[in-house]
Parts: structure tokens; C-alpha cells; sequence
């Protein structure tokens, strides 16, 4: 392929896909079909092919997040910088829409008050407004503590969670106990086990959620060039 057709975006996305899936193969490390998507955005997002061996899926979690995404489930994140990384056109295609309310007045009042972080508060104002909806956690394990206690507290039961912290406190242990808990109560989950994560990884597990939802995995089918 010649270098004037990897200028154009469509045709370098394209290209990076094919590469991450052929180097994938020799590692063996082929996922799942059901999760080659995500794995394969999260890989192109990060340059780090560890992802394919820590992210981990409950049973049919793409299919079920891609699932409600299409019948307009929204996103909600815990950063702003998760935020600004999901894809606007796809949500917009499905009829959804994406929050973040770390920043809302409210939720600093109450984080206050409570004498709790605004990542709790968030989580636990957003479980409130929006209760199906897809929660997408990159970087605070607290927020992952605050969802996972809104489930054994009550019948809160989220379309899908995304726990994909990053750091060295308390990051491992919110994964684990997401997955577990998850599996026992059939809410489906999708996790970066370990320490690595990031809000580019939350926002690019969203993309491959809202693409396979929108038909879209392809960026010639999002309008791209080539």
C-alpha cells in the first residue's frame, strides 16, 4: 500500500486493526470473536498487547453492552477525559448520549458532605439518574466500590460495567471484586485485571462497544476516508 493512502485516517485505522490482529496471531493470543473488537481497539488505543491478556469479559458482556447501546442506553463516565474520548458521531447514530458529573456542584456538595470522594458521589448520583445505563470506569477504584455497593445494597443493575482502572491503590482489588461480584449477580462486565487501565482504555472499550453497535466497526462505515 502506498504512503499517500496511509494519510488518509480510514486507511491507517484500517491498516493498524489488520497489524494488531496479524501480530496478535503470532503471540497466540487471538481472542474470542465475541471480543475481538474490543480487545482489538483497546490494543490500537494503548500500543500495548498485555491487554489481550488481562482484559477479561463476563459471559457475552459485548454482546449485551452492544445490545443496549443500541436500544439508546447511555454512557457514563468518571473522567471528563473518558468522556472526550467517546466517539460523539456513534452515540449520536445509536440515539444515546454520554455524562460525566465529577465536575457537577452537586455532586462536589455532596462528596462534601459525606466526606467521600466526588468519584463516589458521581458514581452514586449517575447509578440514581441512570440506572441502565453502561458505566465506564478509567481511573478512580473508588468509583468501581461505589457501584459495586449500589449492587449488593439494592436492585441496582446496570446494562454493562466497564472497570478499567489505573494505578497502585486499591486498583486490583476494585477489579476483582467487580468481576465477581458481576458474575454472581449476571451484570455484565468488561475489566483490565491488574494495575494498568486509563481513561483512554475506558473510552476505547466504549468505541468498540458503540461501532459494533452502529455497524460500524469499519471507518469507511462512519464516513472515513477510504
Amino acid at each position: 500500500m502506498s504512503e499517500q493512502t496511509h494519510k488518509l485516517p480510514g486507511d491507517i485505522e484500517r491498516t493498524s486493526l489488520a497489524i494488531i490482529a496479524e501480530e496478535l496471531a503470532q503471540r497466540g493470543l487471538t481472542p474470542p470473536p465475541e471480543n475481538e473488537a474490543v480487545v482489538r481497539r483497546v490494543v490500537h488505543a494503548t500500543a500495548d498487547f498485555e491487554y489481550a491478556e488481562n482484559l477479561r469479559f463476563t459471559p457475552e458482556a459485548v454482546r449485551r453492552g452492544a445490545e443496549a447501546l443500541a436500544a439508546g442506553a447511555v454512557i457514563v463516565t468518571d473522567t471528563n477525559m473518558a468522556l472526550a474520548g467517546v466517539s460523539k458521531p456513534a452515540l449520536v447514530k445509536l440515539g444515546g448520549a454520554a455524562f460525566c458529573y465529577m465536575a457537577d456542584p452537586a455532586v462536589a456538595a455532596a462528596a462534601k458532605e459525606a466526606g467521600t470522594t466526588r468519584a463516589v458521589a458521581a458514581m452514586k448520583y449517575a447509578a440514581r439518574q441512570h440506572p441502565g445505563a453502561v458505566f465506564a470506569v478509567g481511573n478512580a477504584p473508588t468509583a468501581l466500590f461505589a457501584l459495586c455497593d449500589a449492587m449488593e445494597a439494592g436492585d441496582f443493575r446496570p446494562a454493562l460495567i466497564i472497570g478499567v482502572p489505573v494505578g497502585f491503590v486499591n486498583v486490583v482489588e476494585s477489579k476483582e471484586r467487580l468481576m465477581s461480584l458481576c458474575e454472581k449477580l449476571g451484570v455484565p462486565a468488561i475489566a483490565a485485571m491488574g494495575r494498568k487501565g486509563g481513561s483512554s482504555v475506558a473510552a476505547a472499550v466504549c468505541n468498540a462497544l458503540l461501532y459494533t453497535a452502529a455497524g460500524q466497526l469499519d471507518p469507511a462505515a462512519r464516513g472515513w476516508q477510504g
